[in-house]
């Protein structure tokens, strides 16, 4: 069956001129002349049938079609693009692993380590995007996740990563004008920075260390570690986070742990793939290295480790609290 669909160059022409708001820029970032940009942009438009652009004087903006049309183009350019993309990662014999994780532990763990697995396997070309929400494995196209929650993930195959120590910390800068706080009870003067999917997590540490009495849900709420963390590092308040996510900065004395009281948390982070792509040899290289890094670092911190454990399941998405770092 024939497809209708307009020209490539058309749609690229549209997309560019759309995203600068002129024929003009939109023909020198394509090598093209105004007239030509013009004469696209009316041929897509004759095409279609409706106007995409209303053109005042040397001005141009989307219509209300030019605007719903843009973000279905500008989709389907970007998924043509990613294609492309991996199709030339074949070159030479290669392969390419489509890479979901959470953002800080993206950050802080996992890409000071990825330099590694190139170097091990050079032809694997990764494609690694940050995921703080609920994914879809076979919707989104993923090889593979990182996934973080009590319980395996239900939709597929999971391997245990390492669970997680979680402690208070804050900036020297925050509690110099106060004094030490002497006590977890002396944190009701102070602002407790809160993960929006962890909101319980103050909750549990302070009625942990006889605290109970303090509200554990005043302060500020963020969606990623990494703000948190930022938010710390700056006086903001005194941040409940993965003590793994903020080694550098407990050795460089930007933060502090005021009190010394852990708590081991619930959740874990897992690997997870789909059943149908564990035979791939891109998805065992991968995850043969991540658990052998994740081992290193338990090793590393005590002598006996907790062993890799594997649930299987039909594929689906990752419940609500996947995203929860």
């Amino acid at each position: 069956m024939r497809r209708v669909l307009p020209s490539l160059p058309a749609l690229t022409v549209f997309e560019a001129s759309a995203r600068h708001g002129s024929f003009t820029r939109a023909a020198e970032e394509l090598n093209l002349t105004q007239s030509a940009v013009s004469k696209q942009v009316r041929g897509l438009e004759d095409f279609l049938g409706v106007q995409l652009f209303e053109r005042v004087r040397q001005r141009i903006g989307l219509t209300e079609a030019g605007k719903a049309y843009l973000k279905s183009v500008r989709e389907a350019l970007e998924i043509m693009e990613a294609a492309t993309m991996e199709a030339l990662a074949f070159q030479s014999g290669g392969s390419i692993l489509n890479l979901a994780t959470l953002p800080t532990f993206g950050t802080r763990w996992l890409t000071p380590r990825l330099g590694h697995f190139t170097k091990a396997h050079p032809k694997i070309s990764l494609n690694v995007t940050a995921r703080a929400w609920p994914f879809d494995l076979v919707e989104e196209n993923l090889d593979v996740a990182i996934y973080f929650g009590a319980e395996p993930w239900p939709g597929g195959i999971c391997d245990w990563l390492m669970g997680e120590t979680v402690v208070p910390v804050a900036s020297p800068a925050l509690l110099a004008p106060r004094g030490p706080l002497r006590t977890p009870r002396d944190l009701a003067k102070v602002n407790l920075l809160h993960h929006r999917a962890r909101p319980r997590a103050w909750q549990d540490w302070l009625g942990a260390v006889g605290a109970g009495s303090v509200n554990a849900f005043h302060g500020l709420r963020f969606e990623q570690f990494e703000m948190i963390i930022q938010a710390a590092i700056s006086g903001i308040g005194i941040a409940m986070v993965p003590r793994f996510m903020i080694e550098a900065e407990l050795k460089s004395g930007s933060l502090v742990i005021p009190f010394d009281h852990a708590m081991e948390s619930a959740e874990s982070y897992y690997l997870v793939y789909a059943e149908r792509k564990r035979s791939l040899p891109a998805v065992i290289a991968f995850r043969d290295w991540i658990v052998g890094e994740a081992q290193a670092d338990l090793d590393r911190v005590t002598p006996t480790s907790k062993t890799t454990g594997k649930t299987t399941g039909k594929t689906g998405k990752s419940p609500p609290h996947s995203g929860a770092e």
